[in-house]
């Protein structure tokens, strides 16, 4: 059971195997359809094509950040029509760094499923490696998947908003860990969201500097220093990871898993829920 990453040469013997579903979520902020274009043009035998706002998020509201999560039993069904149930083993790829992968990682264990991993590397890997590409999409019977208890994965806007009025982020007894490059944490260079800046108190970790220069994850002992350097000795389990929509911040709850360092969890909405509200405070 692969649970955190795999490497294409372990993926590569088991694409027809159907107890493994392989999904591609390639993806573009800016250019929305690219991923799916993509997808048309090449990609892993048999896999399937997960879509970042169709699949992996429900519909945006006045109150809710650019990617809200799907209800649970929404996401479930959807696993169900990928052809997913309980003694499935899913694997995510993405472009390469794994940030959308990440997403689908992430929501699979908050349905309950354990075993999910992403692609090291991702379809950049696959292709490097000189591993079979076809246009052909994978076709699967669809299976019930029944969503099992997981615990509280996620804090919402008022919970965090509760946390950040009472000192906890100031403090260091709460770590609020916002994925997004330092230019828009600072609030310099922000080009996807009407309001530019942080939270107050929160500590900046973007989530390119879990990969290398190749897009795969860096070594399990180097994530684990960098993380604990920017946990400052709080616990994960008393750790909020956050980003522009809940998309990225996945990819640092990722890392923090391939570290050893379990237990945080995620702000759904994000920076782009944070800021529907403007009695929240901005720091820039």
């Amino acid at each position: 059971m692969y649970t955190t990453l795999i490497e294409p040469a372990e993926l590569a013997p088991r694409t027809d195997d159907p107890n493994w579903v392989v999904l591609d979520c390639r993806f573009d902020l800016a250019r929305p359809a690219w991923g799916e274009e993509e997808f048309t043009r090449g990609h892993v035998p048999n896999a399937l094509y997960a879509h970042l706002e169709r699949d992996l998020s429900s519909a945006v509201t006045p109150t809710s950040g650019r990617h809200p999560l799907p209800a649970r039993e929404a996401f479930s069904a959807t696993l169900g029509r990928w052809g997913v149930d309980e003694k499935v083993q899913i694997v995510a790829y993405d472009q390469g760094a794994g940030a959308y992968a990440s997403r689908l990682w992430w929501l699979a264990r908050w349905a309950g499923h354990t075993n999910v991993a992403v692609l090291n590397g991702g379809f950049a890997a696959w292709q490097q490696a000189g591993l079979p590409v076809t246009k052909q999409p994978g076709v699967r019977p669809h299976r019930a998947y029944s969503p099992s208890h997981a615990p509280a994965h996620f804090v919402t806007t008022a919970q965090l908003s509760a946390v950040q009025t009472a000192g906890e982020l100031q403090s260091g007894e709460s770590v609020l860990v916002d994925a997004r490059a330092a230019d828009r944490f600072v609030g310099q260079n922000e080009t996807l969201d009407p309001v530019a800046g942080h939270i107050p108190g929160a500590r900046n970790h973007p989530f390119m500097g879990n990969v290398d220069a190749q897009g795969r994850f860096l070594p399990a002992a180097t994530l684990r220093a960098r993380w604990l350097e920017t946990l400052r000795g709080q616990s994960p389990s008393k750790t909020i990871a956050m980003c522009g929509s809940g998309v990225t911040a996945c990819h640092n709850l990722l890392a923090l898993e391939v570290a050893g360092l379990p237990g945080a969890r995620l702000y759904a909405g994000s920076w782009s829920e944070w800021i529907r509200d403007a009695a929240h405070p901005v720091e820039r």
